[in-house]
């Protein structure tokens, strides 16, 4: 099977905030960056098709988006550290801000 993800992924762990519908409640880290989606590492996962607000810094610029949630692996709370994937996968649909920054992070590895 081969494998359909975009190459020019940069892994990466950079802290936002999420949530559905706008709101910006729940706090997780990135895993892997690239032009259009990303892994967010985190217990709290929304289902597929969940259209999600992501507001992360870069250089004291804020980086708003909106994404939507491709896939999602569920892990128990107490195994959450030795899982290996746990989190969400998100496609980013629209900016709001800090378009270009957030090119320049997915740009940059490990920074």
């Amino acid at each position: 099977m081969s494998d359909k993800r975009d190459k020019q992924r940069t892994r990466k762990r950079v802290a936002l905030e999420f949530g559905p519908g706008g709101a910006v409640a729940r706090k997780a880290f990135s895993e892997d960056l690239s032009p259009l989606g990303m892994f967010i590492k985190t217990a709290n996962v929304s289902n597929p098709n969940t259209v999600l607000r992501i507001e992360l810094q870069h250089n004291d610029q804020l980086i708003s988006l909106d994404a939507r949630v491709m896939w999602a692996k569920r892990v128990p709370q107490n195994l959450f550290h030795l899982a290996k994937k746990g989190g969400m996968g998100v496609r980013i649909i629209r900016f709001h801000s800090g378009y270009e920054h957030y090119l320049d992070l997915c740009a940059k590895p490990f920074g």
